[in-house]
């Protein structure tokens, strides 16, 4: 893949729409939706390159909290009767595919490269 921009500004940004996403693990409850989602709204019209990585963030972050947020509260209640503690390590495991991720992402957007998530429902175009 060519890099996008060679600009350093955007590329930092647009690496912090992914890595701020980590914020939910050290206790910011949505911090995954809400830190891509400020650098986002504040730079989106002046970065064409954080625009795009920025909405990019934001759909595979809002892609997981449906989808893992659920299912880890199932996994919990269903501990009671001993399957949750089959279900939860499925769970953690996806979390942690969600993190490996974001991850590569903010690496890639530090690169100047448009990454894309392999999985993610698109919320905002």
């Amino acid at each position: 893949m060519e890099p996008m921009t060679t600009n350093p500004n955007e590329k930092t940004m647009g690496m912090l729409c992914h890595l701020l996403a980590l914020t939910s693990l050290v206790g910011v409850p949505f911090g995954n939706i809400i830190g891509p989602l400020v650098i986002w709204l504040i730079k989106k019209n002046e970065m064409p390159f954080v625009d795009d990585q920025g909405k990019e963030s934001l759909n595979f972050q809002i892609t997981v909290t449906i989808i893992l947020l659920p299912a880890f509260i199932v996994s919990w209640i269903l501990m009671f009767v001993l399957i949750g503690f089959l279900l939860l390590p499925l769970v953690a495991l996806a979390g942690l595919a969600a993190l490996v991720f974001a991850v590569i992402a903010g690496i890639k957007a530090n690169e100047g490269v448009a990454y894309r998530y392999p999985w993610s429902i698109k919320f905002i175009k």
